[in-house]
């Protein structure tokens, strides 16, 4: 159970690093359009969330719900959409 664990946390975490990633390679290209930085800082701000709560222990707990790993695989996956169509 604990090697499913740390796989988890280790996924969660690459998740965390691509809406980040994302976010700052969304707001390099879309460099001239208006109101850039919110549309990053939309995609960017979930990735740090994401990413930090792994290292908390009381957090790192909630992300092993069934109903939140369905919440952050939707989010991540709707946040990924914005990024490419924005």
């Amino acid at each position: 159970m604990e090697r499913m664990n740390k796989n988890l946390i280790n996924n969660y975490r690459m998740g965390g690093y691509l809406l980040i990633t994302m976010g700052l390679i969304n707001l390099t290209y879309q460099n001239g359009k208006s109101n850039i930085l919110g549309h990053s800082l939309i995609i960017i701000i979930p990735g740090v969330l994401i990413l930090g709560s792994t290292w908390l222990p009381p957090l790192s707990k909630v992300l092993n719900l069934r109903s939140t790993k369905v919440l952050a695989l939707g989010l991540g996956l709707a946040l990924m959409g914005f990024a490419i169509l924005s």
